[in-house]
């Protein structure tokens, strides 16, 4: 499994913890440097039932900046989906893809129930 995450997010050191915890391996991937790729992130958008927006970093200040938030509405997903490709600050964190797991965000018993399975 890869864990797309920003070292200095205060919930992907949650979701390192917790991990480590269960004993479940990962790879952890920097997230700003290193984005996740295109087919991860169509896979995530799947999971999401479409919803573009939940895979945004909505509280993130390059997300809120004013000529972003003027452009996004007018993306289609595949524009959407190279723009989060190349800007991993702009993914909600921390971004956990496996072969059967698809996580975004920490909730630890939303993690539980994926991993009880």
């Amino acid at each position: 499994m890869k864990l797309y995450l920003y070292e200095k997010c205060e919930s992907c050191r949650k979701a390192t913890r917790w991990l480590d915890e269960k004993k479940i391996p990962y790879e952890s991937i920097p997230i700003r440097e290193k984005p996740p790729k295109k087919k991860e992130l169509f896979a995530m958008l799947e999971h999401h039932q479409g919803n573009s927006k939940k895979l945004f970093n909505t509280s993130s200040k390059d997300y809120r900046e004013p000529e972003l938030k003027a452009k996004l509405p007018n993306l289609s997903e595949k524009e959407k989906i190279d723009l989060l490709s190349k800007h991993g600050n702009l993914i909600k964190r921390p971004f956990l893809v496996g072969d059967t797991v698809l996580l975004q965000g920490f909730k630890p018993e939303l993690w539980e129930e994926v991993f009880s399975r």
